[in-house]
C-alpha cells in the first residue's frame, strides 16, 4: 500500500531501513531485487515513508541486510508497530478541540520519547505554572476565544504528568537569559514561574536547567528555539516552530546539526548549580 503523506513514525521507520542498507553496501536496485520488491522506486517509497511495512516484515530486511543485533531488531520491530498504527496521544482524545493538526504529531512523539533535550527563550511548556502559561498563550493571538485558550493551558500542564510518570522524561533545558527577564504577565507571575523552575529543577533529579547568560553573546540558538526528541526505538527527532507551522527534522546532517548546536548551548551556559544561583538573584534583584 502507498500513501502519499508519509506520517512521522513511517519516516522513521524509512530512516532506519535505509541505515541498515547503506551499512551493508547495497544500492537501492541491489536491495529490492534481493528483498522481492517490483523495483527501487518501491524500495525508495518504503524508505521515504510512503508505503506501509508490516511489522511481521522486517525480518526479511534484517536477513537481507545481516542485522544480527537482537537489541536493535527489536527497537525496529516496535519503530514498525508505531508506523502501522493510528494511534494518537491520549491527550489529543483529552484536548482535542484545543490541538491543531500540527500539534498532534508533537504531542505523541514527546510522549513516546524518553528525553527531550530543548533550547529557548521562553520558559518551556512542561515547566510552566498555569498562570505563565495563560499570558504565553494570550500573547500569541493564536486563540480568539476564551474557551479555547482555557483548553490549551489545561492541555499545557496536562503535558507536565510526563515528568511524574513511572519513566519520567528525562529533559535537559538550556533557557536564553531572555526568559528570565521578559515579564510574562507581570512581576507576581514571573516571581512564582521562576520559583517553580527552581522548585522542579532541584526536587527532580531528571530534570536539568541551565541559564545561558546575555554576557555569552552569539550562540548555536541565535535562529530559534529547538528540541530534541529521543526514543526507545527509531532514531531521534528535531523539532523547529515557525510560527504557522512544524518542522520535524530526521536527517542524520539536519539531527547531527542540532545535537552539535545543543552541545554547544550546554557548554557555553551556566551549570545547574550556577543557573540556580542566578535565577535566584534574578528573583531577588527583578521580582521581589
Amino acid at each position: 500500500m502507498t500513501d502519499a503523506q508519509p506520517n512521522l513514525h513511517r519516516r522513521r521507520l524509512g530512516l532506519e531501513l535505509r541505515s541498515l542498507r547503506k551499512a551493508a553496501g547495497m544500492s537501492l536496485a541491489e536491495a529490492a531485487e534481493r528483498l522481492d520488491l517490483p523495483g527501487a522506486p518501491s524500495l525508495s517509497r518504503i524508505e521515504n515513508g510512503k508505503q506501509r511495512v508490516a511489522p511481521t516484515s522486517v525480518l526479511a530486511f534484517f536477513e537481507v541486510y545481516g542485522l544480527n543485533d537482537e537489541d536493535r531488531r527489536q527497537s525496529i520491530r516496535e519503530l514498525a508497530k508505531l508506523a502501522n498504527t493510528g494511534r494518537r496521544s491520549n491527550l489529543f482524545n483529552d484536548y482535542r478541540s484545543a490541538i491543531r493538526e500540527r500539534f498532534a504529531d508533537y504531542l505523541q512523539l514527546e510522549e513516546l520519547a524518553l528525553r527531550s533535550e530543548t533550547f529557548t527563550s521562553i520558559v518551556p511548556g512542561l515547566l510552566q505554572t498555569e498562570a505563565y502559561a495563560r499570558a504565553i498563550v494570550e500573547g500569541g493571538r493564536e486563540w480568539h476565544h476564551q474557551r479555547e485558550i482555557d483548553n490549551f493551558v489545561q492541555l499545557r500542564l496536562a503535558r507536565q504528568k510526563l515528568l511524574a510518570r513511572e519513566q519520567p522524561l528525562q529533559l535537559w533545558c538550556v533557557l536564553d537569559e531572555a526568559a528570565l527577564m521578559r515579564r510574562v504577565g507581570g512581576a507576581a507571575t514571573m516571581r512564582a514561574q521562576l520559583q517553580h523552575l527552581l522548585a522542579v529543577s532541584e526536587e527532580h533529579k531528571h530534570v536539568d536547567v541551565q541559564v545561558l547568560p546575555f554576557a555569552q553573546g552569539a550562540h548555536a540558538g541565535t535562529d530559534g528555539a529547538f528540541h530534541l526528541l529521543y526514543f526507545a526505538a527509531g532514531p531521534p527527532v528535531a523539532v523547529v516552530e515557525p510560527m504557522t507551522t512544524s518542522l520535524y527534522l530526521e536527517e542524520d546532517s539536519h539531527l547531527a546539526r542540532y545535537e552539535s548546536g545543543f552541545d554547544h548551548l550546554r557548554s557555553e551556559s551556566l551549570d545547574v548549580r550556577a543557573s540556580r544561583d542566578h535565577i535566584r538573584k534574578v528573583i531577588k534583584e527583578n521580582y521581589s
